[in-house]
């Protein structure tokens, strides 16, 4: 996840980006990006599952912080009524529990912590379903996405590689514990079978439809800012960042089923030209899970509906004590303070640790389970890049004067405990 500028401007684009094409999609369905038509009929199974006063609490305090058009969700005494067409002026009433006593049990595939105590507790990860989903894609395609960058004659760092292999030193050891471990991502090649090319003609479409009569093919500078109006820019945007993340998400929601997913990531500050970069003395972490959605975000079908879907489930009531658990641990162990969001307009911070933010993110949205998004480390902080060049290795070495763990093995290890602090705690 990147931050200020040129990076940050890439994340400006990213923003436009998803302005133009829900624009695009909204004369047909109304739908975010590569979103597909919501199936309202499976809110049923959520009749009579929570409380009024937790659905008003989860909407005022976790999901719709900056607010929610009075036409999207009205809750009354004893329902809420839900836009799902407004087109069609269509609606999606939601019953009421009358207390906690009469709450119908909250249909789910994933396992909240207190439902694993029949288990064998001889090890606290027993049992557990955990998919870890490495951030990104590194190998070839670390440029593309733009996490990539390289200091003089030093070996490249790309944030797919990095947190890949994170995950294959946390995928063991999750193990010896007794969790199940599965990979979203194994390896540096895409989960969708989709590349850019195959979207070329709606990249196209999109551009023309936002005001771009005749949108090149590309152009000769990659640092020009007209680059987002080329054909070749949106059409790599829908492939690793749209397309991808929802190929994940099918993958997690129909085959892994997960009871928790780990995303791992590396986070940087703006480090300009990638092949001479800035490095920065900032160095921070923080953690995510999925709330904090915009009003314009709410406004698309497809996003109320996912974001509504979670809320009933309950994830959250899972996922923040985990991510404040592993949020502890890791700023324990890496002694980074939290990251500051420059502005609130994306993010609510939540929990109790200071790390952990809500925000809609894609993957934490669409996975149908508890979430739980890692961004420790700057790496292009002096100090990360310099334990990023280290690469892994066993015990400790002098990093700056400092004896340190292997940077791959403090996040692993700071994940596991925090996992083993939460699972021994929570489960009965």
């Amino acid at each position: 996840m990147f931050r200020f500028g040129q990076v940050e401007r890439r994340a400006v684009l990213l923003a436009c980006c998803l302005s133009i094409l829900p624009a695009f999609s909204r004369a047909a369905d109304n739908l975010g990006v590569l979103g597909a038509r919501p199936h309202w009929k499976v809110l049923e199974k959520y009749q009579e599952t929570i409380t009024h006063d937790d659905f008003a609490r989860l909407i005022q305090n976790v999901y719709c912080t900056h607010g929610i058009s009075s036409d999207l969700i009205v809750i009354n005494d004893d329902s809420a009524r839900i836009l799902t067409n407004r087109e069609a002026q269509s609606f999606f009433t939601l019953r009421f529990a009358k207390d906690d006593a009469s709450r119908k049990p909250i249909p789910r595939l994933w396992r909240p912590a207190k439902s694993l105590s029949l288990l064998k507790q001889e090890k606290p990860l027993a049992g557990l379903r955990i998919a870890l989903d490495p951030g990104h894609l590194g190998g070839k395609w670390a440029k593309m996405e733009e996490r990539w960058f390289q200091v003089g004659d030093s070996s490249p760092v790309q944030e797919g590689d990095l947190v890949l292999r994170v995950a294959k030193i946390l995928a063991p050891r999750l193990k010896q514990l007794g969790a199940k471990v599965f990979f979203v991502r194994s390896s540096n090649e895409p989960v969708t079978s989709k590349r850019p090319n195959d979207f070329r003609d709606l990249a196209k479409r999109i551009l023309i439809k936002n005001g771009v009569p005749e949108p090149r093919k590309d152009i000769e500078n990659p640092d020009e800012p007209a680059r987002e109006q080329t054909v070749r820019w949106q059409s790599e945007i829908l492939f690793y960042r749209y397309s991808e993340i929802r190929r994940r998400a099918v993958l997690v929601n129909t085959k892994l089923h997960p009871d928790l997913v780990l995303c791992l990531h590396f986070n940087a500050e703006g480090w300009g030209d990638p092949k001479n970069p800035i490095l920065t003395d900032h160095n921070h972490l923080h953690l995510l899970v999925n709330g904090s959605y915009l009003q314009q975000e709410l406004e698309f079908d497809d996003e109320r509906f996912e974001m509504l879907r979670r809320l009933l489930s309950r994830a959250y009531d899972e996922e923040l004590p985990l991510a404040d658990s592993i949020a502890g641990v890791m700023a324990k162990e890496t002694q980074l303070p939290p990251y500051e969001y420059p502005t609130t307009q994306t993010t609510t911070k939540v929990g109790t640790s200071g790390y952990v933010y809500a925000r809609n993110l894609l993957a934490t949205r669409l996975y149908r389970c508890p979430v739980v998004y890692c961004e420790p480390y700057v790496m292009n902080s002096r100090a990360g890049f310099a334990r990023i060049q280290a690469g892994d290795y066993e015990g400790t070495r002098n990093i700056d004067g400092v004896e340190r763990e292997s940077i791959f093995r403090e996040y692993a290890d700071s994940v596991v405990e925090g996992l083993v602090d939460y699972y021994r705690g929570a489960r009965p």
